[in-house]
């Protein structure tokens, strides 16, 4: 039997499955000289050449393609294997998710989670940087706008609905949209829907020039919260604050609200035989009211 090292097949699956040798080396959190030191050592040991390497880039040989195929099929089996022998005890769900979603609505609804599954144990980490997949540390990720990663299942998870929203002692004072010139308005820097976007919606030109600015839409809910001003944000994650009454809808019905796709569920195609993950997908669809039913 040919001499093997797991290390340089596992940098050569990445290295081939991504293209480039940089991507594999973010995906395992290598240098990008180990990751080419790696694939070298697998070249001398097999006496081929399985990579193509040129001044733009790097591809697979012909050997390489035929090595990848069967490479990648072991480490979809040794992930089986993996999967069969963790069932027999508690199941460890890894799940990687943007911020506001997870502050505002995932985990408040873990409690009924883990309750109606108890053998599953998550761990949530969160975090505004894409995590390639596959990955070490995460099994799935929900991520807010369409994920860069081509080869991973993307579910879409339903429209958002962004309308301004303010505390109900300010909404007194706010019964047309040229109310919104005289008071505060609260911004997300990174949310895909802005108040201009808002405002040219509703066929207005101008924009207030008070605002107040956040880089999370968590802060801009509890600012608005706490009557600083007016917020523009998703009626998702803000539910339980307008379920409670702390937040209300000051113009609805009398403006033009902007639906659109803001969160997607990204996971590798290996991940499929998680039981652990199919478990919550179905958990996360009937939460939403979809059908996810992409496993």
């Amino acid at each position: 039997m040919l001499p093997f090292s797991l290390q340089n097949l596992r940098a050569f699956e990445a290295a081939g499955r991504n293209a480039s040798f940089r991507a594999a080396a973010e995906e395992l959190h290598l240098s990008i000289s180990a990751v080419s030191h790696a694939v070298r050592k697998l070249e001398a040991s097999l006496g081929v050449t399985l990579f193509e390497r040129d001044g733009r880039g790097v591809r697979l040989s012909a050997e390489g393609e035929a090595l990848l195929r069967h490479v990648s099929r072991g480490f979809e089996e040794i992930g089986r294997g993996m999967e069969l022998v963790a069932s027999r005890g508690p199941q460890l769900l890894r799940l990687h998710c943007a911020p506001s979603f997870a502050a505002q609505w995932l985990t408040p609804r873990l409690a009924d989670f883990m309750e109606r599954h108890p053998g599953i144990a998550v761990r949530l980490s969160a975090d505004v940087d894409y995590p390639r997949y596959p990955n070490e540390e995460f099994d799935a990720g929900i991520v807010y706008g369409p994920p860069p990663q081509d080869n991973v299942v993307v579910i879409p998870l339903g429209t958002e609905t962004v309308t301004p929203l303010c505390s109900p002692r300010l909404a007194a004072s706010i019964t047309r949209v040229e109310d919104l010139y005289d008071r505060v308005l609260i911004d997300s820097d990174f949310k895909k829907v802005r108040w201009s976007d808002w405002f040219a919606a509703n066929d207005l030109s101008s924009i207030p020039p008070r605002a107040a600015r956040f880089d999370r839409s968590f802060l801009a809910i509890t600012a608005a919260v706490e009557n600083l001003g007016v917020a523009l944000e998703s009626t998702r994650l803000a539910a339980r604050e307008i379920a409670s009454g702390r937040l209300v809808m000051p113009l609805a019905g009398r403006v033009r609200d902007i639906d659109y796709v803001g969160h997607y569920l990204v996971f590798p195609a290996s991940s499929r035989q998680r039981a652990a993950l199919r478990v919550f997908v179905a958990w996360l669809g009937g939460e939403l009211g979809l059908p996810l039913v992409a496993l």
